[in-house]
C-alpha cells in the first residue's frame, strides 16, 4: 500500500513505488490517493484530478493498482481503516505500507499507529546516507522487526514546491512526468497557491 495526497504525484513518488516493487518483490502495489486528509491544513485538489494524475504518473508499472477506496469513503481518510479493509480482502497476504521519511517521522501521531504497525510492515524510503538526516522516529525495540528501509536516491522534489512553481509560472518538467505536466496545464491546476 502506498497512499498519499498525490497533489500532484511526482517523480519521487514513482521512484519510491519502483523501489518498493523491486526491493520487496511485490506482486501488487496499491496506490491510494487520499480522500479527506485528516492531517492536511489546506484543501486538496479535487479527487478526480488527483486520481487522473496518479493514473498518468504510475502508468507503465504493471504491479501498480490504482485504488480509489479512500476517495469514495465518506469522512476523513485514515490509513488504519484502509489497512483493515485490505487485510480482510487478503487475509493471507503480507501487507506493506510504503512511505517517505517525512511520514515515518510523524507516524506516532497517526490514529492507532501501533495497530497499523501490527497490520503492515512499514517500509520507509532510506535517503539518510545521501542527505545526512536521520529519521526522527525510532520504533520501540519490540516493533523494530516491523520496519524496513527502501534504498533510493535522494530526490529534492515536493508537491508543495511543484504547486508553487506552477503558480509562479515556472517549469515543472523535471519534477513530474510529461503526462502529468500536460494534465496540470490542460486543467489549469495550481494557478494560485
Amino acid at each position: 500500500m502506498f497512499g498519499g495526497a498525490f497533489d500532484p504525484p511526482h517523480l519521487a513518488h514513482r521512484a519510491l513505488a519502483q523501489a518498493a516493487i523491486e526491493q520487496l518483490q511485490l506482486d501488487a502495489l496499491c496506490v491510494l490517493p487520499t480522500g479527506q486528509a485528516w492531517h492536511k491544513s489546506r484543501p486538496l485538489t479535487a479527487a478526480a484530478h488527483r486520481l487522473a494524475m496518479s493514473q498518468l504518473a504510475f502508468e507503465g508499472l504493471p504491479q501498480v493498482q490504482l485504488d480509489d477506496r479512500e476517495i469514495r469513503r465518506a469522512g476523513p481518510s485514515y490509513t488504519l481503516d484502509t489497512l483493515r479493509e485490505l487485510h480482510a480482502e487478503n487475509p493471507r497476504a503480507e501487507l506493506y505500507l510504503v512511505m517517505g521519511k517525512d511520514q515515518a517521522d510523524v507516524l506516532p501521531t497517526w490514529r492507532h499507529w501501533e495497530e497499523i504497525v501490527h497490520l503492515a510492515i512499514i517500509c520507509v524510503a532510506d535517503r539518510d546516507l545521501l542527505t545526512g538526516q536521520e529519521t526522527r522516529f525510532v520504533p520501540p525495540p519490540e516493533m523494530a522487526g516491523r520496519f524496513c528501509k527502501l534504498q533510493m536516491p535522494a530526490m529534492d522534489i515536493s508537491a508543495t514546491g511543484i504547486r508553487a512553481r506552477v503558480a509562479s509560472q515556472q517549469g515543472i518538467a523535471p519534477l513530474v512526468s510529461p503526462a502529468v505536466a500536460r494534465y496540470i496545464e490542460q486543467h489549469n491546476l495550481y494557478q494560485s497557491t
